[in-house]
């Protein structure tokens, strides 16, 4: 192994010394005084040279990172961009130290878990390669550039690297967030001018930056066909109203996201409704013959365990390489649970099916209400039981009010994982209270003083939300801006408290 040792000399030169790859001329000069400056020259330049060709590398750099599948920028596969490609990272020496850096390098909470990045959709493309080096993290690093590495030898994509951080919302922020996208003007939903849902208002996209890519995505959001070309948006009509706004945001897509929430953007700056962007996708119907219910079955309750749907009147279990993450969350909103937290590919074998596998593919943008909704197809497959999916999801959201004269006043209690936990006053503020008076089926939301608020008293136990931001309009405050489950920096003292008005149930009797 090449060893390199130097020295600061008066100079201000550095030296080799003991290296059997530099020439014995230039390693006579034990000081300044004993070598020539030329002597000294070539030693600098030949130990630069060293350092270039020895170290990470021009093959081992690249310019950005970035997690690809989860449910927020936060959580994902872990890419890396190497000149106009993405690839993955081999998991060997990936630990909670390298989690920890690569969350502070995003801009995101703290380190969650590390995960297998085969979790997370949709399937890495065989020709995409496996970064050329491991990284040996201590944690404190900045980037991840900064860690130490090592040589990845046989690494394939059943080895790619996964993260989960805290999901704080410091990126696009509220303002750059959406919940919906729809095409506006073609002569079928999938052909028309782009717009997004902003709260109760739908904006316009620019189109800088916009391409196929882009166009990609959007038609496997909407559960279109094949991307077929992007247009001016002012082909379409009705004309953009001169009040309607345009997203803050421009999307760089890579093609293969499942929905533009997982692009990457940039800030759009000075663009009118003259780059209004437009999009064609292949006109697909849905079929009639997609499942007609589904289930999770052998699970610890009725919102975990295996996927199985009923079609045409059999149930049949789900086979892995027809599923996405995208489909576990439309089973998940299906059944009333929570959000989807994780599909594994895969059961033990005590929860294996029995019976039939499905013989179709639910090709699902993640936003459907059911299954049936997504897009079904034949497919032939030789999937056998080890390959059956099992999905979880969170428990069904429910909140309370606890220690006042009613259901409408008290102390805000969350239902989460079947225990109930209080929610922290940081980002609190009156468009909170008003998503949970209406939640409550109570009326608006009053002002008490903080002295009224306090005698509900504190809670006990789990705290289990914090920084939670609402507009006023959501129908449950699950759909509110927050903090990851159970992430705060808050004790009981901080416990929201909320007072409504008694909602009247008649007239009153004459």
């Amino acid at each position: 192994m090449l060893l390199l040792q130097t020295r600061p000399l008066s100079r201000g030169a550095l030296v080799a010394q003991n290296s059997p790859l530099l020439p014995w001329g230039l390693l006579a000069a034990s000081d300044s005084s004993s070598a020539s400056p030329v002597a000294w020259l070539m030693a600098l330049l030949f130990s630069l040279i060293l350092a270039i060709y020895t170290g990470p590398g021009i093959l081992g750099s690249f310019s950005r990172v970035r997690l690809v599948g989860g449910d927020h920028r936060c959580e994902g596969r872990v890419e890396l961009q190497q000149d106009d490609e993405w690839v993955t990272v081999c998991d060997d020496y990936w630990n909670m130290d390298s989690v920890a850096v690569l969350c502070r390098e995003l801009g995101c909470g703290a380190a969650r878990k590390t995960m297998s990045g085969t979790m997370y959709g949709p399937v890495t493309p065989k020709d995409q390669k496996v970064f050329i080096h491991l990284f040996r993290c201590n944690g404190i690093e900045e980037s991840l550039s900064q860690c130490e590495r090592e040589d990845a030898i046989g690494c394939s994509h059943d080895e790619d690297a996964g993260a989960v951080c805290e999901a704080i919302y410091t990126g696009p922020g509220i303002l750059g967030s959406f919940s919906r996208v729809r095409l506006v003007g073609g002569d079928h939903r999938c052909e028309g001018r782009v717009e997004l849902q902003q709260d109760d208002e739908w904006v316009t996209v620019c189109d800088d930056y916009w391409n196929m890519d882009s166009v990609a995505v959007l038609c496997r959001e909407l559960g279109c066909g094949a991307a077929r070309k992007t247009m001016s948006g002012t082909v379409y009509g009705p004309v953009t109203p001169k009040d309607q706004k345009v997203f803050i945001h421009s999307f760089r897509c890579n093609g293969i996201e499942e929905s533009l929430s997982q692009c990457e953007r940039e800030d759009a700056i000075g663009c009118s409704h003259v780059e209004d962007v437009g999009v064609v996708c292949e006109r697909e119907s849905h079929s009639p013959s997609g499942p007609e219910s589904v289930r999770l079955a052998d699970g610890p309750g009725r919102c975990q365990g295996r996927v199985e749907v009923k079609f045409q009147g059999e149930w049949s279990s789900v086979c892995q390489a027809g599923w996405s993450f995208a489909a576990a969350k439309v089973v998940c909103r299906q059944l009333g649970c929570g959000r989807a937290t994780l599909t594994r590919r895969g059961c033990n074998k005590a929860t294996q099916g029995q019976g039939a596998i499905w013989q179709r593919k639910a090709s699902c943008s993640g936003q459907e209400v059911s299954l049936q909704d997504c897009l079904s197809e034949v497919w032939e497959h030789n999937c056998t039981h080890n390959e059956d999916v099992w999905v979880e999801c969170e428990d069904p959201f429910a909140l309370k009010l606890v220690g006042g004269r009613s259901h409408c006043e008290g102390r805000l209690e969350v239902l989460h994982k079947g225990e109930w936990g209080s929610v922290c006053d940081d980002g609190w503020g009156q468009d909170a209270d008003r998503v949970v008076c209406r939640q409550l089926g109570c009326g608006q939301p009053l002002s008490p003083p903080v002295k009224v608020r306090r005698r509900f008293g504190p809670g006990v136990g789990r705290i289990w939300l914090d920084d939670v931001k609402c507009s006023g309009k959501e129908p449950s405050l699950e759909q509110c801006l927050h903090r990851s489950w159970g992430y705060h920096n808050c004790n009981h003292r901080e416990d929201v408290a909320v007072v409504c008005e008694e909602q009247q149930s008649g007239l009153p009797d004459a």
